[in-house]
């Protein structure tokens, strides 16, 4: 069981639109959509994905794609889980200080490097999902680290409001204004890094 689940919050790792069990064919037709958009997305960048592509590149009807994801942000969304389960590994159940066994400072620390770095990996995806501004907050990868900052928070001071705060930490992280210091403002990832020690050094003391 996820750690997060101790602290009264349960955690989603379910990709979008799938919902629980499902038949053989029907879970292998969901991977075949999946991973021809990961091939259109690598190919022409995410920002080009659309459903057309991805059906056919996956050589299936454009229903079968929306019957699986809804619509693209759907799609993109699912992309984005998958991308999200080895950033996800690593804080739930990787070395510390990352991940447990190292006191909640040390993890929040840890936490904020590892997501800034990630997404610089992954930068495509995660641009072109925060472009709708109500699903980028309810996708289940953002649900997890937002369960997962709660918990930390919750460690470090049980009279704070943690579900506030873990926002207001994860409004530091936030794919669009990283972004936007690392491209418009010229910033070094290496600066946001240490902002980021220094906000939670801040809250610590």
């Amino acid at each position: 069981m996820p750690e997060c689940a101790s602290a009264g919050l349960s955690l989603s790792l379910v990709p979008i639109n799938e919902p629980g069990r499902q038949r053989a064919d029907a879970v292998r037709n969901r991977a075949r959509v999946l991973d021809a958009a990961m091939r259109v997305a690598a190919r022409d960048g995410a920002a080009n994905l659309t459903m057309d592509a991805v059906a056919a590149e996956a050589k299936v009807g454009k229903g079968t794609v929306f019957r699986h994801f809804g619509d693209r942000t759907g799609l993109i969304g699912a992309l984005l889980d998958q991308a999200e389960h080895e950033l996800q590994e690593g804080f739930l159940n990787g070395p510390p200080p990352l991940g447990p066994g190292a006191d909640p400072h040390q993890r929040l620390l840890a936490f904020g490097s590892a997501v800034l770095h990630h997404e610089q990996d992954h930068q495509d995806l995660y641009h072109a999902v925060v472009k709708d501004t109500h699903r980028r907050f309810t996708v289940p990868a953002r649900q997890v680290r937002y369960t997962h900052v709660t918990m930390l928070v919750r460690q470090l001071d049980p009279t704070m409001d943690a579900e506030l705060m873990a926002h207001t930490l994860l409004g530091f992280l936030d794919t669009a204004l990283t972004n936007h210091l690392l491209r418009e403002r010229g910033m070094k990832l290496d600066r946001l890094e240490a902002a980021w020690k220094d906000l939670v050094n801040r809250l610590c003391s």
